[in-house]
C-alpha cells in the first residue's frame, strides 16, 4: 500500500471511530428524558 493510502485509511478510522466515541460519551453525559405516559 501507498504512504498516501495508508494516510486515507487512518484519518477514515479515526474520524469513524471518533464519532462513534463521541457519541458515546454525549449520550453519557445527556441521556435521552423518559418517555411520557403516552408512549
Amino acid at each position: 500500500m501507498s504512504v498516501g493510502a495508508i494516510v486515507m485509511m487512518v484519518l477514515a478510522i479515526v474520524i469513524v471511530w471518533g464519532g462513534l466515541i463521541a457519541a458515546i460519551i454525549h449520550l453519557a453525559r445527556h441521556p435521552d428524558p423518559d418517555p411520557g405516559p403516552d408512549a
